[in-house]
């Protein structure tokens, strides 16, 4: 039996070969075994400038964004304190006086 990686999702030992991708039985996650490695390098969050982000830097607001499911809008300009960097859409988790817990899009602010 070959050594295979544990599943990058789950961390679950039990993984298994299907054809030329690896599978997880305990989450159903697949990836490809070239995948694999290229998951290891970490992502690289950049501002709307091309300027790298990291956790605990300080934004500002590069566009007036309308908070869904009310009637605020964030205005162009406001500092965000203390980001956390995250994997999705909105990739940046912050809290914003005034407006409480928000995830932003990376591309709507600039490093301050």
């Amino acid at each position: 039996m070959s050594a295979l990686p544990p599943c990058p999702q789950c961390q679950s030992q039990y993984t298994y070969e299907d054809g030329a991708m690896l599978v997880c039985p305990e989450c159903a996650h697949e990836w490809s075994p070239a995948g694999a490695v290229a998951q290891d390098e970490q992502r690289v969050w950049k501002d709307a400038h091309g300027n790298v982000l990291q956790d605990g830097d300080t934004i500002t607001l590069i566009k007036d964004l309308k908070v869904k499911g009310s009637s605020s809008v964030i205005k162009v300009g406001t500092k965000v304190k203390n980001i956390r960097l995250i994997e999705g859409d909105h990739d940046i988790d912050c809290k914003i006086e005034g407006f409480g817990a928000m995830q932003l899009k990376s591309e709507f602010v600039k490093k301050a």
